[in-house]
């Protein structure tokens, strides 16, 4: 049976969605398992230690001895690129699970309870939310310092609004429907209409924020460790690296030392955002 032209355009939207969604989604588990891999890799001795200095030269171009080269420190760059993986998912997942643990509840109470404590924290979260992202996870990296557990409470607070506003609403949308009213007659308790009828029914979108805010939250982490705000200087960060490449390139040119950490963050964003806009259509099929 022939298709018409809106049914094949159609047909190839929903295919190349399904497509890219693939990609995301190996993209991501890819970034996984190397973060999986990389202590074993190293254990088997066929990854370098990121904080030893090699006893070659450093600024070494790619090579057999060292795929992706060596820094102008003298740091293996395909060992530094592999474990800065590990800490940009440690920091994010970290990040974006205490944003969402944070913004969830509040939304919920928020929009059921209503009254002056809903007029309080959508004051507060519209507050926050108007702030530029990147320069409030750097005000907040200046006041906690450095570390995994500091960056990720500098870059929740940006992302606490997002979880916050989205369950709000819907919130506000659902608590009219008649099985809250029928849960409210029949005796039932705060915590139980939020806990038994109202979280599955408003959490919908929460996955596809999770996985876009993850996106955004490494070219954050990026730009933190680029400042000298994220890590330590000793753990392998990609924004750090960069910034080291950054200072390198005035002596020499090596191009590899900026392109490998370069592409490998360019790749998780990509892959998560991909991944994210699946969901979000999975999720939500009036939005394709």
């Amino acid at each position: 049976m022939a298709l018409s032209l809106p049914q094949l355009f159609r047909f190839t939207d929903r295919t190349l969605s399904a497509r890219l969604t693939q990609v995301g989604l190996i993209i991501t588990v890819f970034f996984i398992g190397l973060v999986v891999l990389a202590p074993v890799l190293q254990g088997l001795g066929w990854l370098q230690d990121p904080t030893e200095f090699l006893e070659n030269p450093p600024q070494e171009p790619p090579s057999l001895s060292h795929w992706f080269g060596t820094t102008r420190l003298g740091y293996d760059v395909l060992s530094r690129t592999i474990f800065g993986s590990q800490a940009a998912l440690q920091v994010v997942v970290l990040a974006t699970v205490l944003s969402l643990v944070i913004g969830v509840p509040l939304g919920m109470v928020s929009g059921y309870l209503g009254g002056r404590l809903d007029r309080l924290l959508l004051f507060l979260m519209d507050t926050i939310y108007t702030l530029p992202g990147l320069l409030l996870s750097v005000t907040l990296a200046f006041v906690v310092g450095r570390g995994v557990v500091n960056a990720a409470i500098a870059l929740s607070i940006a992302y606490v609004p997002q979880y916050y506003r989205v369950v709000r609403n819907h919130t506000v949308s659902v608590k009219t429907e008649l099985f809250i009213e029928a849960a409210q007659a029949m005796g039932a308790s705060t915590w139980a209409i939020l806990s038994r009828y109202l979280f599955l029914n408003v959490v919908q979108s929460v996955p596809v924020l999770f996985t876009l805010n993850a996106a955004d939250a490494i070219l954050t982490l990026g730009s933190l460790g680029f400042l000298g705000l994220g890590l330590p200087e000793e753990t392998a960060e990609w924004g750090y690296d960069l910034r080291q490449a950054l200072d390198g390139l005035s002596t020499g040119g090596i191009w590899w030392t900026t392109l490998f950490p370069g592409l490998a963050m360019t790749l998780m964003v990509v892959g998560l955002s991909l991944l994210g806009e699946g969901l979000n259509e999975w999720l939500n099929p009036k939005e394709r």
